[in-house]
């Protein structure tokens, strides 16, 4: 079996785990919340000895835009806030929507840089920040369950997944496929980067768009997109350059999309030609019990066994 080994990216900083009484702040950088889920999530975390605050708009709705969580600018402020905060360990989103892109260019990078590394999660719509926090301050962050996300708040799996990543993430270094299938067989070593596959694509051309995976290990899932606009994403980020050099590929959730026999020709004829291991159903993204995935992190990629191994901890 080859070992498919490119010149690799660089590994981000590694955040301070989190310890029992942990201050964590609760943000919505994109869409609205749904009070009584947020209500279920801050008990959870109460529940693993944290101290979750909320963030002043988390439960606001825009005064014209529904999809929104609030304005651009108070979402922003949330976030800087929180971030700044010396007393918060770690920042956690609300939940994914639409609505991170719009208030991306709003933050203080410099001043978010000054305040020091720590915690970040979220996923689906956050897919925009995660990037930023990688572009902008070099950290790795958790692709993982949204503090107030249904998926969260009613599976065991999610959760403690989540709660192990962040107390104990030595005990989580091997993560292994919920589904276990495999595309393209092979073994390869790379940072994992990437999300949601809509958002990879729609950040191209911004000041933290996706770069050129090079030697990396490319996290990919969507939810709710057609397979014609699947094929047309993917189609975008080779013809754009963004999957050359790429060591690997770890397909997530699929979830809305259609039926899997139907996906998995097309996954196969747009990523098989890469020349690298493609791993599938991993179990990250939009479905039961997801995986909390961290990303900026080196790992290696077993597609045949369905593993993604960790190099050190996800957490310092």
């Amino acid at each position: 079996m080859k070992d498919r080994t490119p010149p690799r990216a660089r590994p981000l900083v590694r955040p301070p785990r989190l310890a029992p009484g942990a201050r964590v702040a609760v943000v919505a950088p994109s869409g609205p919340v749904a009070e009584e889920r947020l209500a279920a999530g801050l008990d959870i975390l109460r529940g693993w000895d944290l101290d979750p605050v909320v963030a002043p708009h988390v439960l606001d709705r825009h005064p014209r835009f529904g999809y929104l969580a609030g304005t651009d600018a108070d979402r922003a402020a949330d976030l800087q806030n929180a971030w700044c905060d010396p007393a918060v360990a770690a920042v956690l989103c609300a939940r994914g929507g639409y609505g991170a892109q719009r208030m991306a260019d709003l933050l203080d990078w410099d001043a978010m840089r000054a305040a020091g590394p720590k915690v970040f999660t979220g996923f689906s719509d956050v897919t925009v920040l995660h990037q930023a926090f990688a572009a902008r301050l070099g950290l790795v962050t958790l692709y993982g369950p949204a503090a107030a996300g249904a998926d969260f708040v009613k599976n065991a799996r999610a959760q403690e997944h989540l709660r192990a990543t962040l107390f104990d993430p030595e005990s989580v270094r091997v993560l292994t496929a919920t589904g276990g299938g495999v595309l393209v067989p092979g073994r390869a070593r790379g940072v994992t980067l990437g999300g949601c596959l809509s958002l990879l694509a729609a950040e191209i051309g911004t000041p933290c768009g996706t770069g050129p995976a090079r030697g990396g290990l490319l996290m990919l899932e969507d939810v709710h997109e057609a397979p014609y606009r699947l094929d047309r994403t993917i189609t975008q980020l080779l013809r754009a350059g963004r999957l050359d050099g790429v060591s690997g590929i770890v397909l997530g959730s699929w979830d809305r999309c259609g039926p899997y026999e139907e996906l998995r020709p097309l996954l196969a004829d747009r990523l098989g030609g890469l020349g690298v291991p493609v791993a599938e159903e991993f179990g990250f993204g939009h479905c039961e019990g997801a995986l909390t995935v961290p990303l900026g992190a080196d790992a290696v990629l077993d597609a045949e066994a369905g593993t993604l191994t960790l190099e050190e901890p996800a957490l310092s």
